[in-house]
């Protein structure tokens, strides 16, 4: 088994300190991506790119990695059912021992409890390879990677938690660290958009602070408005109240302390900020994404072709046993499931009218698609041969309209992914999206005609729910 260790790195000194406290023999090679420049995310895409191993870990060059570090890794990953994607190591945080820690250290210190955090954290490379990697809209550390585990969850994988240690010590911090840091609020933006609003119950995230700094932040705007209006009493009330959200902000920040003036300073003022920063990047954020998250709203169901997007194409085939799904179908149809979205086939059956096929037959296979990926939420096959003349047959737009009537939506909120420019064509005559995921089958021209190109089904699920990296 090969494992790559991938470590992007912006400091020469910390990345030699990890260099030395891993061993010399690795299960694989040591990548280290020159971050400078690159997003978190963009820079472990960069890495995973340039491995061909079967499992990635990923580090933080910040880390130390305990002595049997590459030895507990390997007995983490070894056996791991095909269906498990990743594999977490355990982290450790240092707090001083003869004080309390302070606000910069507490932070830092829940990484100990933080999940699929890629401080320390393996993927399959085929799996990563299925999701398209980190998303690259995150451009900055700690929601990366909740999106990533999120995603191969959704797509019907599991994660596991190792035995491997790594120790992440505690780095230096400005004056306004505390309030440089809320700028994730506008990333957590985007895993509204991207997951819906119950992202941290699922994602096993702690609850932000959003909403208090919002009841902060609105009495001051209110007073402000009231100053304008010549209520000075209404505004000094108003203002008396966003003061004492910021006193008991800091209050909260500097009880569990460790009480020194230059902490207790370090709470007063950065808390009369932070609030506003909070909610500043939030707002940001949701102007930012607002559009993605209409999309995903948008998306009434999706229809599949069958043969060459879902299963193998087999011509003609009337054996449920010569079925065999698609690399990433059953993924993509569970995503599609864990979104509430409705799926759907709609697929050209000629060998009915060329009596190749009899109706049991096609009824039998479509059975067993049922079985391997379904059920579907609606079904829809044209018995008819080419030149028939039939308004159903793809590339006319018969099957997709017929599948959006049972399904109670609008052509128009349906999306159809196929792997020829018949399935393109029947969705544009519809009035409705689409996808093309080439195979061997499928002409240049096809492609170059498409409006939407995925890999992979999986990928152009992401693609059409908006989280696509």
């Amino acid at each position: 088994m090969r494992i790559d260790v991938v470590v992007p790195s912006t400091r020469p000194a910390l990345l030699a300190r990890l260099r030395a406290a891993l061993p010399r023999r690795l299960p694989g090679e040591l990548v280290v991506v020159a971050a400078a420049g690159l997003s978190p995310a963009a820079a472990r895409n960069a890495g995973w790119r340039r491995s061909a191993a079967e499992w990635v870990a990923f580090l933080d060059d910040d880390v130390v990695p305990a002595a049997d570090w590459v030895d507990r890794l390997v007995e983490d990953l070894r056996g791991l059912p095909t269906g498990v994607a990743g594999s977490q190591g355990r982290i450790r945080v240092p707090l001083p021992a003869d004080r309390a820690p302070t606000d910069w250290e507490r932070n830092v210190a829940g990484l100990e409890r933080a999940r699929w955090a890629t401080a320390d954290m393996a993927y399959r490379r085929a799996v990563l390879e299925e999701l398209g990697g980190f998303d690259e809209r995150f451009p900055r550390a700690y929601r990366e990677d909740a999106d990533l585990a999120l995603r191969a969850r959704r797509a019907g994988y599991s994660l596991r938690r190792g035995r491997r240690l790594v120790v992440h010590p505690v780095g230096p911090a400005g004056f306004w660290v505390s309030v440089a840091k809320q700028a994730g609020n506008a990333d957590d933006a985007l895993m509204d958009a991207l997951h819906g609003p119950r992202w941290r119950e699922q994602a096993d995230a702690p609850a932000g602070r959003l909403r208090a700094h919002a009841a902060t932040v609105a009495p001051s705007l209110l007073a402000g408005a009231a100053l304008l209006r010549g209520r000075r009493r209404s505004a000094a009330a108003l203002a008396a109240g966003s003061l004492l959200g910021c006193a008991r902000l800091a209050a909260e920040r500097i009880r569990p302390g460790p009480g020194t003036p230059d902490e207790v300073a370090r709470m007063a003022v950065t808390s009369l900020v932070l609030p506003y920063a909070a909610v500043a990047h939030a707002l940001a954020g949701r102007l930012r994404h607002a559009g993605l998250a209409r999309r995903r709203r948008r998306l009434g169901a999706v229809l599949f072709d069958r043969d060459g997007t879902l299963v193998e194409d087999v011509p003609y085939n009337g054996d449920p046993r010569a079925v065999r799904p698609r690399p990433g179908a059953r993924s993509a149809v569970r995503r599609l499931r864990a979104a509430g979205v409705p799926v759907g086939i709609v697929t050209n059956q000629s060998g009915l009218a060329r009596d190749l096929l009899s109706a049991e037959q096609v009824a039998r296979v479509n059975r067993r698609v049922d079985e391997l990926l379904g059920p579907f939420d609606v079904w829809q096959v044209c018995p008819h041969a080419p030149g028939d003349g039939c308004p159903c047959r793809k590339p006319a737009p018969g099957l997709v309209v017929a599948a959006a009537a049972a399904l109670g939506v609008a052509p128009r909120r349906c999306a159809v992914i196929g792997d020829i420019g018949s399935d393109v064509e029947a969705a544009a005559a519809a009035g409705a999206r689409a996808v093309l995921v080439p195979t061997p089958a499928t002409r240049p021209d096809e492609v170059a005609r498409a409006p939407v190109v995925a890999p992979t089904v999986t990928a152009a699920v992401a693609a059409l729910l908006g989280d696509a990296p």
